[in-house]
């Protein structure tokens, strides 16, 4: 019911509410009749006795309704889609539960909301499995070690939605939506064990597919040697391959043949591995901590290229004092200098390079000792280049 009904209820004559003054009987009103959300909009809003009309009551609830209800209007819209857009993925669990095992809901990224499915109570009761998916920074090093001039990557669509799920093991992923209980038959993301099985999978149909040299990373895959024609071809077998195990390769996710390509968030070009333009800028843009979790945030991003870094241990020493359990927070002149020296260092950060041998290789060792600990770093020079 709008506000100017609600106003004007007991009264005959049509009235124009721009015109007539908002009184208090007509403020309890809205309170009584009106829906919930005038009540509490009424609740914390101040009444302004010589100037506000009905109209420009109606305006202040139309704005307070749009604020505080419309977000949840548009969660609920936006999971309605999603889930509808699923509908080939989920279907009714006719095994129905007393309660639903996952929690969906939707939240906000990039002004647009998107399904979210809580697996958090699933995964506490959920056994281990003892096969594992390949060590990020291990398999960093062996593409490393190639030394490789092009290369092209694979990134398989949806390749969770590609395995579909025994139908015994479908209740376990329940969740209501309308009044409807319903369960995935596809492996769903977010569930622990999904990566994976995905991974096991694809590495299976590889193999028997008798893939050419190649790294898997779950359902990332990259492909190397010394000509663009090499890897064309290696990256084609591979996909004829993925085809045929039932896998969905889109073109916009094959990248390459290419001297310079990024595989595991790496930038890798001429056999080396180093940090991508995007993350230099986002860490040079970000502002000091102003706590504990912040520092910790800040440290976890920056220590990930930690190996780029000379001297990299004694130089964020002090960031790692404040977020000891036993200090207080306290950002000082020596942690805003560490702040921003690793930011500076983050710009100048070295390629790695794999290790050479041989008679013409010079290796070179350099160590450093201070206040903040021990650091080394070696360096090689080649043939007409320096690495590090």
């Amino acid at each position: 019911m709008a506000v100017v009904e609600i106003v004007f209820s007991d009264d005959i004559n049509t009235r124009n509410p721009n015109l007539v003054p908002c009184t208090p009987v007509m403020w309890r009103k809205l309170v009584r009749l009106g829906p919930q959300e005038y009540s509490s909009a009424l609740a914390i809003m101040k009444r302004d006795e010589t100037e506000e009309t009905v109209l420009d009551m109606a305006k202040k609830l139309r704005t307070y309704a749009d604020a505080v209800h419309g977000p949840t209007h548009a969660r609920i819209a936006a999971l309605e889609t999603q889930v509808w857009g699923l509908a080939d993925k989920i279907e009714e669990n006719h095994k129905e539960l007393k309660e639903d095992i996952l929690q969906i809901s939707a939240v906000q990224s990039d002004r647009e909301w998107r399904l979210t499915v809580d697996y958090r109570a699933l995964n506490k009761v959920t056994p281990p499995l003892s096969a594992a998916v390949p060590d990020m920074l291990e398999l960093q090093y062996e593409l490393e070690s190639k030394a490789a001039k092009w290369y092209a990557t694979i990134d398989i669509a949806n390749a969770f939605f590609s395995i579909p799920l025994a139908a015994e093991c479908r209740p376990q992923f329940a969740f209501t939506w309308r009044g409807v209980q319903y369960t995935w038959n596809q492996l769903p993301q977010g569930w622990k064990h999904s990566p994976t099985i995905c991974h096991g999978l694809i590495q299976a149909a590889l193999e028997k597919g008798e893939a050419p040299e190649h790294l898997q990373y779950i359902d990332d895959i990259i492909v190397w040697g010394n000509t663009a024609m090499e890897v064309f071809e290696k990256g084609e077998k591979i996909i004829q391959i993925l085809l045929k195990a039932g896998f969905a390769i889109k073109k916009s996710k094959v990248k390459g043949p290419t001297r310079e390509i990024q595989f595991l968030g790496v930038k890798w070009h001429d056999g080396r591995r180093q940090i991508p333009t995007e993350v230099i800028n986002k860490i040079t843009a970000m502002c000091p901590p102003t706590n504990k979790k912040e520092t910790q945030a800040f440290l976890g991003t920056i220590g990930f290229w930690r190996m780029h870094i000379p001297e990299y241990s004694q130089i964020v020493s002090p960031l790692y004092l404040v977020t000891h359990k036993k200090n207080d927070f306290c950002w000082g002149p020596e942690q805003q200098q560490a702040f921003a020296q690793i930011k500076q260092e983050i710009t100048h950060a070295v390629a790695l390079g794999p290790v050479m041998t041989g008679p013409d290789v010079k290796n070179m060792l350099y160590s450093a000792a201070g206040n903040n600990g021990l650091s080394w770093s070696l360096w090689q020079k080649g043939p007409g280049e320096t690495r590090g």
